[in-house]
């Protein structure tokens, strides 16, 4: 009896299992995924092949001697608006800063013998964090205007640009500086023709520092302040240079000479005017960058008044990949402007084609910098 009732049960619940199918789609879902807390795998990001470099010359935002009447009117605040943005999309941001950072203080008794009051440069320390909230890191001290109040210029600059990270080399007291960005180590060092800077002058000692500093980094940016200054020294003449009898090296031997040692990036300034750039063995130079930001005390007429900023892409062996001139113009009354004539990039590829021929660049006329395959092989 008990079987019989057991075997109708198992006809009711087949019969039941027929006239009522699984859903189609319960048999086709996918299996629950795992935990992704526990088993999730991270896929491998690649680090980006390049490093990028914006780069300016001369900066001087006023000076306060004799008077205030040197000093732009919004205490410099507004200086870099215009351009802020590209400035700060770059690993490293450099610029020459021509002048010391200083409250009071008096000139350099030897300045006062050599120049007017009119071009001794001396910027309210405050005027740091201008620099700082547009995105510079890295500033060269090596040039004719550090030294015009003397040590305690000198010692308030670094002691400023300590304070608030902002790295710095070129004189005798801190000629260099190594420092990291985004996983890259890069040195710096800066030359000059000036007392109490590196010396232009001996490029044996030159390149011995060169050598040793890029012992302890991955990529080697290398400044100089040189050359003749003013609009009759736009071209670069291969030998030794000078100005009001002054000694201001031969900037192609420098620049070369450097490279050898192991500098994969040379950043000129000086003249006050822009000159021609160059690809050697790879590496860039950019023999002058011109003025940048200089309020009133240096002259902002005609090419004088041309601002280039000069954007560079290189591997992470320092070699030159392709760039960006960013043309601005600057005048005393309006300060930095955007030139939608791309005056700067055009002046300087002329240059460049004028000094340097075989330079391994081609700069089209809204600046974009490349190599040129046709002859960069004669750089090697």
């Amino acid at each position: 009896m008990k079987f019989l009732l057991l075997t109708a049960a198992c006809l009711a619940l087949f019969l039941q299992a027929c006239n009522h199918p699984p859903n189609k789609k319960q048999i086709l879902a996918p299996a629950p995924k795992p935990d992704t807390a526990t088993t999730t795998t991270t896929a491998v990001v690649q680090p980006d092949s390049s490093i990028s470099i914006a780069a300016v010359g001369d900066m001087m935002l006023g000076t306060s001697y004799p008077n205030n009447y040197t000093l732009p009117p919004d205490s410099a605040k507004n200086s870099f608006n215009v351009i802020a943005n590209e400035l700060r999309n770059a690993d490293v941001t450099f610029g020459n800063l021509e002048g010391s950072l200083l409250d009071g203080g008096t000139p350099a008794h030897y300045k006062l013998h050599q120049r007017s009051k009119a071009y001794l440069f001396r910027m309210p320390t405050a005027y740091a964090g201008v620099f700082k909230n547009a995105g510079f890191n890295l500033l060269s001290l090596a040039n004719n205007h550090i030294g015009d109040f003397g040590d305690t210029g000198r010692m308030s600059t670094t002691h400023v640009l300590d304070s608030i990270g902002i790295n710095y080399g070129g004189l005798l007291s801190h000629p260099s500086t190594v420092f990291e960005r985004n996983g890259v180590k890069y040195g710096f060092c800066a030359f000059a023709p000036n007392a109490n800077t590196l010396p232009i002058l001996d490029l044996k000692n030159a390149a011995r520092i060169i050598s040793q500093l890029k012992q302890q980094c991955d990529i080697l940016i290398v400044s100089f302040h040189g050359g003749g200054e003013g609009v009759a020294c736009e071209h670069i003449p291969f030998a030794m240079e000078s100005f009001i009898s002054e000694k201001r090296g031969d900037v192609n031997a420098f620049a070369h000479n450097a490279i050898d040692a192991g500098a994969d990036i040379i950043l000129g300034n000086g003249p006050h005017v822009s000159r021609a750039m160059e690809v050697y063995k790879n590496r860039l130079i950019a023999y002058s960058l011109g003025n940048f930001c200089t309020y009133k005390s240096v002259s902002v007429a005609g090419v004088c008044g041309l601002a280039p900023l000069l954007k560079v892409k290189l591997n992470k062996k320092g070699e030159f990949l392709n760039g960006r001139i960013i043309s601005l113009r600057q005048a005393h009354d309006k300060g930095l402007e955007l030139d939608s004539l791309n005056r700067a990039a055009i002046r300087i590829r002329e240059l460049t084609e004028a000094d340097f021929p075989n330079a391994g660049l081609l700069i089209s006329d809204t600046g974009e910098i490349s190599l040129n395959p046709a002859i960069q092989s004669e750089n090697l």
